[in-house]
């Protein structure tokens, strides 16, 4: 272990000065004495609670710490989901109480500043307690627990500051992604802990305001490839070029993406390699080629790659879902995962080689491949368009760039997998860990078009959401409504407001009233329609606005209240 590093089981009890700031959170800094005051407190309610299971879900990375080492010292198990979807919530309820923000809308009160300070003493932990479930996404999108002990994080964080602490020096850690993933969870919240570096609570999702929250002194970022992906020419270059890295983790950056950042910033981006199940496998730094990390090893049998790490315990090598070429001098290259193979009518497609034969059209910006499984499986394409393809797309229409974005992929692909679906999108959809929403991609595509109307494309704000909508001609609601002049009916309309609303803002109280509602000009089958929506939280409103190229057709504002 390096000589800066204080063991995660001891951080609570070393011997840091207690000024020694620990987190900036919500306007202000926490040092070392703050925090060990406040996992104290913490520390004594819990244990004179009789539950062992805790699931530990918070917005914010500071009291995340808090409540997770306060657990540890109370001897609990804590379970750490990657959302607090009131579905994750009812699962989890089964097994385990409930510990911090999982009612919206309802602040927890964290506790973070005790009074007085608690005149108990903590005792260094076991490092070799398996006492954090984590939750792996996996290739199948359900959940799977793992159980990890604080020895596994401390042998990973000995090799990232063996890498980069010298480089990374006294620099505090921002983020953009969050700490309820193994990713975040370490490099913004466990290895500052260990190495004695501040890092910054709140999840910045731009690097615009990531850079003006900068207060003083050297930071580096947490990113992810979603979000890096993003950085366009009006990105603040000269902020990012100051940081001390730029880490990047879950998926591979594509090269374009990382030639564009060293370009403008001369920032060279640290990715990393790995995932829940394993830890951190390799990185690499403006190179196509992985370098493994130290203790690190591959080896291939029976046509499948075994990974042999210090972090896992299985001694027969762990195997991986990705295709892999090993080269002589130790590195290797990644082609996908090979559990994005799909068959679709018995052949055989890599949906991560569709998404790379998209994004090499200068067109296309970025592309994600999926599967809507029905009576005939059929691939979807979500596709972001880039400048030149926004202007393609104003001049020859939808329906036009999408044949010549087939007829592109007709030289690498049979008919049958070419995608029957699209959905064009200003930026690809995410969730808390930066991974791409799929549920809510497969809901818009697999839609009941007798019930619901086509979503063409949409474009998200910071404000709310805008989607392009066709009405289908079979929409069961228009023979009734009526047989020679069929017309949408306005509760209709109001039931599509309120689908999509829940598609892409949490809204977890009850509908109670409208208010200002107007319809102003008829909906007929086969319009082509712009649904505005705008979700405000703090008074629980949904305001929408229908309107074509005829006009305003309906709006108003939905009210949600209580549970």
């Amino acid at each position: 272990m390096s000589d800066k590093l204080l063991p995660l089981s001891h951080c609570l009890i070393g011997n840091r000065p207690v000024d020694a700031p620990v987190a900036y959170h919500a306007g202000r800094y926490y040092s070392s004495g703050q925090f060990a005051d406040a996992v104290k407190s913490w520390a004594g309610k819990l244990q004179a609670q009789p539950f062992l299971n805790y699931a530990l879900y918070t917005e914010d990375a500071y009291p995340f710490a808090v409540l997770l080492f306060a657990l540890l010292h109370a001897g609990k198990q804590i379970w750490m989901p990657g959302n607090n979807r009131p579905g994750t919530a009812e699962q989890l309820e089964k097994d385990c109480q409930l510990l911090g923000d999982w009612h919206i809308g309802e602040p927890f009160d964290y506790c973070l500043d005790v009074a007085d300070s608690p005149t108990q003493s903590l005792s260094p932990l076991n490092p070799f307690d398996s006492q954090l479930v984590i939750f792996t996404s996996g290739s199948t999108g359900q959940a799977k627990p793992k159980t990890n002990c604080l020895h596994q994080f401390q042998l990973e964080i000995d090799t990232l500051e063996k890498n980069w602490g010298e480089q990374l020096g006294d620099a505090a850690a921002l983020a953009t992604v969050s700490h309820q993933h193994i990713y975040g969870l370490l490099f913004r919240v466990l290895w500052p802990l260990s190495a004695g570096r501040c890092f910054h609570s709140q999840t910045y999702i731009n690097p615009e305001a990531l850079v003006s929250a900068v207060q003083q002194g050297p930071v580096y970022w947490i990113a992810s490839p979603a979000h890096l992906k993003r950085l366009d020419q009006a990105s603040p270059w000269d902020g990012i070029a100051g940081l001390k890295a730029v880490f990047s983790s879950g998926g591979a950056l594509p090269g374009n993406a990382a030639e564009r950042i060293l370009n403008e910033s001369g920032q060279a981006v640290i990715e990393v390699y790995g995932s829940s199940e394993t830890g951190g496998i390799a990185w690499r730094r403006q190179d196509e080629a992985w370098t493994l990390f130290y203790g690190m090893a591959l080896s291939h049998i029976d046509g499948n790659w075994l990974l042999h790490s210090p972090y896992l315990q299985a001694e027969q090598g762990f195997q991986l879902d990705d295709q892999i070429t090993l080269h002589d001098d130790g590195r290797f290259m990644l082609h996908g995962r090979s559990d994005r193979i799909v068959k679709v009518e018995e052949k055989r497609l890599s949906l991560a080689e569709l998404e790379q034969r998209l994004m090499a059209e200068p067109w296309i910006e970025d592309a994600h491949a999926l599967v809507i499984n029905k009576s005939r499986d059929v691939v979807a394409a979500v596709v972001a368009l880039s400048q030149q393809g926004l202007e393609q797309l104003a001049i020859h229409g939808r329906n036009r760039l999408i044949r010549q974005l087939r007829r592109t992929l007709e030289r690498w692909f049979e008919p049958v997998v070419l995608p029957r679906k699209w959905l064009f999108v200003n930026t690809m959809p995410l969730t808390s860990q930066g991974k791409i929403e799929r549920q809510l991609l497969k809901s818009l595509l697999d839609f009941d078009s007798r019930k619901f109307p086509q979503t063409l494309n949409f474009d998200m704000t910071h404000e709310g959401v805008r989607l392009e909508l066709k009405v289908p001609e079979d929409v069961l609601y228009f023979p009734d409504h009526f047989a020679d002049y069929p017309i949408l009916p306005g509760v209709v309309q109001l039931a599509w407001v309120e689908h999509f609303g829940k598609l892409f803002f949490v809204i977890d109280k009850a509908f109670s009233q409208m208010e200002v509602v107007k319809f102003t000009q008829v909906i007929q089958p086969g319009d082509q329609l712009t649904l505005t929506l705008d979700w405000n939280p703090a008074t629980g409103k949904l305001y929408f606005n229908f309107s074509s190229e005829r006009g305003a057709h309906s709006s108003g504002r939905m009210v949600y209240e209580g549970k």
